[in-house]
């Protein structure tokens, strides 16, 4: 597959707003973009400003997906994936998932897969988002802060990644704002520098401003 996996160094670090501001952006270049996320967790929550990340998926991409096409499992509570199965008495199954996501990807020119939370956390008890990372074998993004705790969440992501062979295209930083702090710009070049990674900036975008915002991340790298 020639894509990308969109993970984050947390939970509510922007790896949705990344990875749908790339399916955008590629759309906008004229390729046919599918996307896929495993679960999407936290469906009781009330809405937002942006909507539910599946949803959010597959109006960014051009590969005429519903967002239960994204999505294959949704859950209620805002918790981990393995413990939402867990609640709701219905088990992931990780060969499941990775064909879903093969099927997915199948007839687009560019993948976007974006993960749950950070690349450590379960969708089963015994296996890691970071598995399907590497059972998909695309090269990965990491979402991360710009502010305080950045450095070492994102040191420790790479880290993580490339201890099971993933290769890093890149970091992200977001919102990446128009006249960055001191402390931001230490920050992106400092994990460049220790990561050895390039290190980008998305600036602060809306869901109808995604493909603008997108055309600034270096996807051509990235896909190769």
């Amino acid at each position: 597959m020639r894509g990308v996996f969109v993970t984050g160094t947390d939970t509510g670090v922007g790896k949705s707003v990344v990875a749908a501001a790339a399916c955008a952006a590629l759309a906008a270049g004229g390729e046919r973009v599918a996307a896929f996320k495993p679960v999407v967790t936290g469906t009781d929550e009330p809405p937002g400003d942006w909507p539910p990340d599946h949803e959010l998926l597959a109006g960014a991409a051009s590969a005429g997906q519903a967002a239960g096409d994204v999505t294959p499992r949704t859950f209620g509570p805002p918790v981990s994936p393995h413990w939402a199965a867990e609640l709701a008495g219905a088990p992931l199954d990780p060969a499941g998932l990775v064909a879903a996501a093969r099927a997915a990807a199948t007839g687009a020119d560019a993948f976007v897969c974006e993960g749950v939370g950070g690349l450590m956390v379960p969708l089963t008890p015994g296996y890691l988002v970071r598995d399907l990372a590497v059972d998909l074998g695309l090269p990965l993004v990491v979402a991360a802060r710009t502010g305080l705790g950045t450095i070492s969440h994102s040191l420790l992501t790479v880290e993580a990644a490339r201890t099971a062979g993933l290769r890093v295209a890149g970091v992200v930083m977001t919102p990446w704002p128009d006249e960055p702090e001191p402390i931001e710009r230490s920050n992106r070049e400092t994990v460049e520098r220790l990561a050895s990674v390039p290190v980008a900036g998305l600036p602060h975008t809306t869901p109808a401003r995604l493909a603008e915002a997108g055309a600034e991340l270096p996807l051509a790298d990235w896909l190769g």
